[in-house]
């Protein structure tokens, strides 16, 4: 058992991770920039650290300063969350060296997965589907134009090291390809220090559909079903919901077979996400792995009635799964808003500033997933997600009239949020019958 754990993130999955630490009986560690020091899970913690102020990378994604105030409190463990260090092979090196647990998987395997060139290659040798491109990295434009031949336009060029939509274009012909190569390969440069570069085939107007594993030291992996994850805007998610009504039983058994392979193939343990994408033909491909515990991970929770933060700390110490794969049943319907602090009006412009007043829904099968408090400074410094509404019911008719009850009775003032363009998507139809692919909203907004 662990004696006390270090947070070394902020905002509602450092409050989530605290509660789970708690129902343990395990003491938490809040790090905070000067900027959160009134932040809800600072105060929420058994101990804080003030570790920096500005920037991230003053604080939140400063290693040393993290590991030291975790040596200086005496903690056994460090979470990471998402984002931020929480897949920086560097930063579990670090952990290792100094005999801190870091819960996530090894640093091999963030590495390993983490270059997605590389990952594609992993994949291509375990058999597991993955979208026609190239298998060995790609290092100029000339030698990415004779593969994007070969593979047929239109292409994506991805960067190796991306993620976040960053060093990613489409060359729709052989005329725009140089151009795209080498803006995709500069912003790689400038956002990862790597210009290492690979091609794929595009595939236009996919499903974004993932699998979220769980694994532990003993060598079982088990599959807790899949997420929905095609509602998004510049590659970043806004709406997520478990079933997918895009795929079918049987592709879903297959898709869980292979995420299991995915995860074997690397030796993975602990909690990751393995993510396809589903062409309108109804084929799949391994698309990336996610070495972390994700945003939309209250998703599969509500499906599937786990705690996917306690079996993360739980295989941390050694534990065996609590459960198998024989015990994973999925019920009901669940889905989950991201709610941000922006102006989706301009161009959806971050919105800091201070909730004046807050009022989260509740009731049966509705979770709200926040830092916020009436009074709290949203800083401009970070993030601008600043909630999660879940809602869970029988069937997904019933999850979107809920989710749209609870949208109504949620009311934030002092900020502007994007409420009303989620709700917005919950009364589209052709969201509402399911049929929202990775294009959709750009679709929406160009009626506007």
């Amino acid at each position: 058992m662990f004696h006390k754990i270090l947070i070394a993130n902020r905002g509602e999955i450092a409050v989530r991770i605290i509660r789970a630490c708690r129902n343990m009986g395990i003491r938490s560690v809040a790090v905070y920039s000067k900027e959160d020091k009134n932040s809800l899970h600072v105060q929420l913690a058994d101990q804080r650290v003030c570790i920096g102020e500005g920037p991230a990378r003053n604080n939140y994604l400063n290693m040393e300063r993290i590991i030291t105030a975790a040596r200086n409190v005496g903690a056994d463990a460090i979470h990471p969350g998402f984002g931020f260090l929480s897949e920086n092979a560097d930063f579990v090196r670090l952990c290792d060296e100094y005999g801190i647990t870091f819960i996530g998987p090894t640093a091999d395997v963030i590495n390993s997965m983490g270059n997605k060139s590389h990952a594609r290659k992993t994949m291509m040798d375990a058999n597991v589907p993955v979208v026609p491109g190239t298998k060995e990295p790609v290092y100029d434009a000339e030698t990415g134009e004779k593969f994007a031949d070969e593979i047929g336009y239109p292409v994506m060029i991805k960067a190796s090291s991306g993620g976040g939509g960053k060093g990613m274009r489409v060359a729709k012909s052989k005329d725009e390809f140089e151009f795209n190569f080498n803006m995709a390969q500069r912003e790689s440069a400038n956002s990862f220090g790597d210009d290492t570069m690979y091609i794929e085939k595009f595939i236009e107007n996919p499903r974004h559909v993932e699998i979220q594993i769980m694994a532990d030291n003993f060598g079982n992996v088990v599959a807790l079903g899949e997420r929905d994850c095609s509602v998004q805007r510049n590659h970043q998610k806004l709406i997520e919901e478990s079933p997918s009504p895009a795929i079918t039983e049987k592709m879903r058994a297959s898709m869980n077979h292979d995420a299991i392979l995915a995860a074997k193939a690397v030796n993975y343990t602990n909690a990751g996400t393995v993510e396809f994408i589903v062409d309108p033909k109804g084929t799949y491909y391994f698309m990336e792995m996610n070495t972390r515990i994700q945003v939309e991970h209250g998703v599969t929770e509500m499906v599937t009635g786990t705690d996917l933060i306690i079996e993360q700390i739980r295989v941390a110490m050694g534990e065996p799964l609590s459960f198998t794969q024989k015990d994973v049943t999925p019920r009901g319907h669940a889905i989950e808003c991201r709610i941000n602090a922006e102006i989706p009006e301009k161009n959806f412009m971050p919105s800091p500033g201070v909730v004046k007043h807050l009022h989260l829904p509740s009731g049966n099968g509705v979770r709200v997933d926040t830092a916020l408090y009436t009074g709290y400074r949203i800083p401009s410094e970070y993030d601008s997600m600043i909630a999660k509404v879940i809602v869970h019911a029988p069937n997904r008719d019933a999850a979107l009239q809920k989710m749209r009850s609870a949208l109504d009775e949620m009311v934030i003032m002092g900020v502007e949020t994007n409420l009303d363009f989620q709700y917005r998507i919950l009364k589209n139809p052709e969201f509402c019958e399911g049929k929202a692919d990775t294009g959709f909203i750009e679709r929406i907004l160009r009626l506007d």
